[in-house]
């Protein structure tokens, strides 16, 4: 069993998370269980799956939530650009957020990687 905490890739995706609730707080009230709720419970998802992923005993499971991490990522990645489209991110904030989420599913495909390397011993 790892701990979460230790992973760099977890520190991004939870500060990303933070700084998520922090922009759709603005977003227009009539998406609060629309668009808002949807990017956050994705920014949830990708740090809450490395977390579970951590939690378990074997290098199958821990990839497993890792590929849960990252279809999160992918789904927020949409998520920010139809934010941007609809107005409700003005383009430098989407940049920033875009930018972040590219570097963190970096992160999660080289940890994928790693993880497959260690299961083939």
């Amino acid at each position: 069993m790892k701990d979460f905490r230790d992973l760099h890739v977890w520190e991004r995706a939870h500060r990303l998370t933070l700084n998520l609730y922090t922009l759709t707080a603005r977003f227009p009230r009539e998406e609060l269980y629309g668009l808002t709720s949807q990017i956050r419970r994705c920014g949830v998802s990708i740090g809450a799956n490395i977390a579970e992923g951590c939690g378990k005993t074997g290098n199958n499971e821990f990839q497993r939530f890792l590929q849960i991490a990252a279809g999160s990522a992918s789904e927020l990645d949409y998520e920010l650009l139809l934010a941007k489209d609809l107005g409700y991110l003005v383009t430098a904030e989407y940049a920033k957020l875009s930018d972040e989420l590219s570097q963190i599913r970096k992160m999660l495909s080289s940890l994928l990687r790693k993880v497959q390397m260690d299961r083939k011993g």
